[in-house]
């Protein structure tokens, strides 16, 4: 009985409820559903839109990529006018699979929370959603630590390797060095090789890496576990190309 009385109540509510809203008219009646069910529709809105939101990021995911670039500048400077024109370049073959430019990831051991930017890094690395980086010395140096650098030397195509070496760009480092918990680095571990891509003195370079202080360097690294070489060589040309 007691739930049947409950019900009788609800019913009975509903009818007054309805009735009201048929007496109103216009913004009134947008005013009395708001009124009575503003924290319903907030709650069933937010659901919807996180039920929007991963269904979206799923079905992204499930898109071909064919070329995902980092790029981190030492300044400012707006690239993207030049990554517009590279993308429509390169997506003129027909090929499947979206171009994704990533501009506006942070690398500075400057910021004090610099430890998150690596967290980010590692995170995209290990997913494979970075197949190369344009970026300055500390986020080179990161890259270099994690052992993320495809040895460019053995694994570009002979004519650009050739090239690059012919013209000095070719960087020559040593990777998979890394502190201890006690800050010490054992040398033992490191890996010789050619591992970045030198952009200084390139018209890429003289437009966006200019600052009024000290020259900062600026590389390209090619991420070793990519499945799109083909097209970061595509890009490597792009950047260097007079």
């Amino acid at each position: 009985m007691g739930n049947s009385k409950k019900d009788s109540v609800f019913v009975q509510e509903m009818h007054r409820n309805w009735n009201t809203f048929k007496s109103l008219h216009g913004k009134a009646r947008l005013g009395f559903v708001w009124d009575y069910y503003k924290w319903r529709i907030i709650v069933i809105s937010f659901c919807i839109i996180t039920i929007c939101t991963f269904a979206n990021m799923l079905y992204e995911g499930q898109q071909p990529r064919r070329l995902r670039a980092c790029v981190v500048l030492n300044t400012e400077d707006d690239c993207s006018r030049w990554f517009d024109k590279f993308t429509e370049e390169l997506t003129s073959d027909g090929k499947p699979g979206k171009v994704d430019i990533n501009l506006d990831q942070p690398f500075d051991y400057d910021n004090k929370y610099y430890y998150v930017q690596e967290i980010e890094v590692m995170t995209t690395i290990s997913s494979m959603c970075m197949d190369i980086a344009i970026c300055g010395k500390d986020m080179y140096s990161y890259l270099l630590a994690l052992n993320a650098c495809m040895p460019l030397d053995k694994a570009l195509s002979g004519s650009l390797a050739d090239y690059l070496a012919d013209n000095k760009k070719l960087v020559y480092d040593t990777a998979n060095l890394q502190q201890d918990k006690n800050g010490n680095v054992n040398l033992e571990d490191g890996i010789d090789g050619y591992y970045a891509v030198d952009l200084s003195g390139t018209e890429f370079y003289n437009l966006y890496n200019q600052t009024e202080e000290e020259e900062e360097p600026l590389y390209a690294v090619i991420i070793s576990n990519t499945e799109h070489l083909e097209d970061c060589e595509k890009l490597l040309m792009a950047l260097i190309e007079p």
